[in-house]
């Protein structure tokens, strides 16, 4: 008996080690995601000082991109409960979806997406800057299914090691009515 809870104790370790690493990932992640929306808002602000209606819902969509990430790093280190996690997780897809929705117009339209924002840099190095923060757009996009794919893991890690320390007490809590019930048995069978 020694024996299997000496292996499930390493399964528990090596459960906990994956989700350690995966937490780990899951932050990076994040972090770049912090630094990419940020440099997004730079590079617009570098088109136009004061934006436009166009340049301010972009500015706003990396700051809901931002708002989404730091909330990802918070929920990360607590256990948060189930309707944070669902909140995260949408704002995480709306998100990532108009990230995408906002790299394909800057790569297929640039001269209209330039226009809409009312550049006051030349046209050239206009859509040289905002080519830059389409591209920074592409990988946001990509890192917002990374965080959602690495949520959901941490997610099922903690929902796994809470089912299994609940499992662990059922169990010594089932052993030990055991025990209680055997004390009035025969010699062969007492604890």
């Amino acid at each position: 008996m020694g024996g299997m809870s000496m292996n499930v104790a390493k399964l528990g370790g090596a459960r906990s080690e994956s989700a350690y690493h995966t937490h780990k990932v899951f932050l990076l992640s994040n972090y770049i995601l912090l630094g990419a929306a940020s440099s997004c808002i730079f590079l617009t602000l570098s088109l136009r000082l004061l934006p436009s209606v166009c340049g301010f819902f972009l500015i706003l969509l990396h700051v809901l991109t931002i708002a989404g990430a730091i909330s990802g790093c918070a929920a990360a280190g607590s256990r948060s409960s189930s309707k944070w996690y669902g909140a995260h997780m949408v704002s995480t897809v709306l998100t990532a979806i108009f990230q995408g929705s906002v790299a394909v117009l800057v790569f297929t339209r640039t001269g209209d997406f330039l226009g809409e924002l009312k550049s006051y840099v030349r046209e050239e190095d206009g859509s040289v800057i905002l080519k830059l923060a389409g591209g920074l757009s592409v990988v946001i996009f990509c890192l917002e299914w990374v965080v959602l794919t690495l949520a959901f893991f941490l997610r099922y890690y903690a929902s796994v090691e809470g089912s299994g320390a609940g499992a662990g007490t059922r169990s010594s809590k089932v052993q030990q009515a055991a025990d209680e019930d055997l004390k009035d048995w025969p010699w062969p069978f007492q604890v």
